[in-house]
């Protein structure tokens, strides 16, 4: 039977658009041989499904899966009752479980039936990561605490096995020739991941991120200073910046702006990720969605054919080096919103980052480049909450006639006096911010004063606090 309705009749059933009967059904009546269009339409035309983007959204899903091969389990026969899965109940402390001792004995449709009920556990978890590594115990990570799922210790066959399990074939074997892989894993729209494989010194390991399910707006991440950063989308030109470390949720920022965008505008947004992780259906908005490696060969290579592809807003997943940083400039000179993301700390040192990649020759005309087109930038960290969870701390820095001079003459150090008298233009500074969210009893004192380094906000948060070296970016 066809693989793509297969993968549609799975995915319905778990979206609950139909029943195993209604499907039987529909199949009967155009037959075992039809397309997968064919039996979508035969499920609006019979009423059965009466949510057609959504129908459309997981028949896109099916085509993408279908080459890999059939769901584990055929979706057409009822499971039969008392005959439990491979993976276990959740533990006592809750964290998913899976049988990581029986791998082994587990042939491979068992086994990825086990690791995709072991990736929904991990979200229903709550769970941001989930690691598989050889020569070390599974864990997850979970408001930014990691704890082991078993004390199973993986040998490098068993994670080879995992990790790859879910794989087609030629997606194992780029693997295996480079070492390296990153990838967007969907089993359904509700559970996503973002995947890297790769290989070290024990063996294959796989680290897997949980993708938000839901669509991130901009007004329930927490984000201070909302209207200040909903003004930076109203620009049709210039450059605006994402930064902060690892996990800091800028890719969940940006894809909350680029749905603003999507909602509030009738224009072509271009985005270049690597890789995709929250797909963005259009809305007002015509939204291009083009992965690394799938779609074209670097962010560079991306951003270039993007200025002859009529865009109005482009996104780029990662400024990372010269060149693309270079076209991202130019970019949001020549009459694009250009929206990108950086690993920078904060507002100074993203600009110091952004320029010093530039050799000395061209350091005059760049930091004119980057005062003109320049918008803002919004540097974030996620710390952890008193009682538990996390929280967006933010600093916001807004493009005006001060900063551009300073950025011109290159005196970024004097951005910060710049900042704290622009308060009315919507700026902040992370070491206030994080301050004010101790005073507000979000924070712990700890939490607090590892996020900030100058003295006097040090001492208000403990007089007897002595000065410190500037804190590793993002950690709490």
């Amino acid at each position: 039977m066809n693989h793509e309705i297969l993968w549609l009749i799975q995915l319905g059933l778990d979206q609950k658009l139909f029943t195993r009967d209604q499907a039987r059904a529909v199949l009967k009546a155009i037959g075992p041989d039809a397309a997968l269009m064919d039996f979508a339409q035969k499920l609006i035309d019979d009423s059965i499904v009466s949510d057609v983007e959504k129908l459309e959204a997981i028949a896109g899903d099916a085509m993408a899966r279908a080459p890999a091969g059939p769901p584990a389990d055929n979706p057409l026969l009822e499971k039969s009752a008392g005959q439990p899965g491979p993976a276990k109940a959740a533990g006592a402390n809750g964290t998913p479980q899976f049988p990581f001792d029986k791998i082994a004995s587990l042939d491979d449709d068992a086994l990825a039936k086990a690791l995709r009920q072991l990736l929904i556990d991990a979200c229903k978890y709550e769970a941001s990561d989930l690691h598989l590594s050889a020569g070390s115990k599974p864990f997850v990570r979970k408001h930014r605490v990691l704890t082991s799922i078993t004390e199973h210790t993986l040998t490098e066959q068993e994670s080879l096995r995992l990790n790859t399990v879910l794989l087609a074939e030629h997606q194992k074997n780029i693997f295996l020739e480079r070492r390296d892989y990153d990838l967007a894993l969907s089993l359904s729209p509700e559970n996503r991941y973002r995947v890297n494989l790769m290989f070290h010194k024990w063996g294959p390991s796989g680290s897997y991120r949980m993708v938000p399910s839901t669509m991130p707006q901009l007004d329930k991440l927490g984000l201070r200073n909302l209207e200040a950063i909903r003004k930076l989308l109203t620009y049709h030109n210039g450059l605006i910046l994402i930064t902060g470390p690892v996990g800091a949720g800028k890719t969940t920022t940006l894809a909350a702006m680029v749905s603003e965008l999507n909602e509030q505008r009738t224009d072509h947004i271009i985005t270049v990720e690597d890789p995709i992780e929250v797909v963005q259906p259009p809305k007002g908005c015509n939204v291009t969605q083009r992965e690394v490696g799938p779609h074209t060969k670097s962010f560079f290579t991306a951003l270039k054919g993007a200025l002859r592809e009529d865009p109005d807003v482009i996104v780029i997943g990662e400024l990372r080096d010269l060149e693309t940083i270079e076209m991202a400039i130019s970019a949001s000179e020549t009459g694009h919103l250009v929206i990108g993301t950086m690993h920078t700390s904060d507002a100074s040192t993203t600009l110091n980052r952004l320029l010093d990649v530039f050799p000395p020759a061209q350091q005059t005309q760049i930091r004119a480049s980057v005062a003109e087109s320049l918008r803002g930038v919004v540097c974030q960290r996620l710390l952890p909450a008193i009682g538990g969870g996390l929280v967006v701390a933010c600093e916001i820095m807004i493009s005006n006639t001060a900063i551009q001079a300073l950025i011109r003459e290159g005196k970024t150090a004097g951005l910060r006096n710049v900042m704290e008298t622009g308060v009315k233009e919507g700026m902040c500074i992370m070491e206030n911010v994080v301050l004010e969210m101790y005073q507000q009893k979000k924070i712990t004192k700890e939490t607090a004063l590892i996020n900030v380094s100058t003295r006097n906000v040090r001492q208000k948060i403990d007089p007897a606090s002595p000065p410190s070296t500037p804190p590793t970016a993002g950690k709490s």
